[in-house]
């Protein structure tokens, strides 16, 4: 089985979440619609990670990657 796509992914995937540790979304709710009158909040939810995932996911593509190569 080939597993060197797993492991670039992996690597690829560490990498990214190395750099962007987190991102938020916007979530849109009605308070007020009285007639033409609507008045709304915006919920901002952070979603955020530790950069040391992407280390553990960087180190177990590599490793995925040389497992691949040496079996070959």
């Amino acid at each position: 089985m080939k597993t060197q796509p797993l492991g670039i992914i992996l690597i690829t995937l560490g990498i990214i979440m190395m750099i962007y540790t987190g991102f938020n979304y916007i979530t849109t709710k009605k308070v007020v619609d009285i007639g033409s009158v609507q008045i709304d909040k915006k919920e901002n939810h952070p979603v955020e990670w530790s950069p040391y995932v992407g280390v553990v996911l960087l180190i177990g593509g590599v490793v995925i990657v040389l497992s691949g190569k040496k079996t070959n």
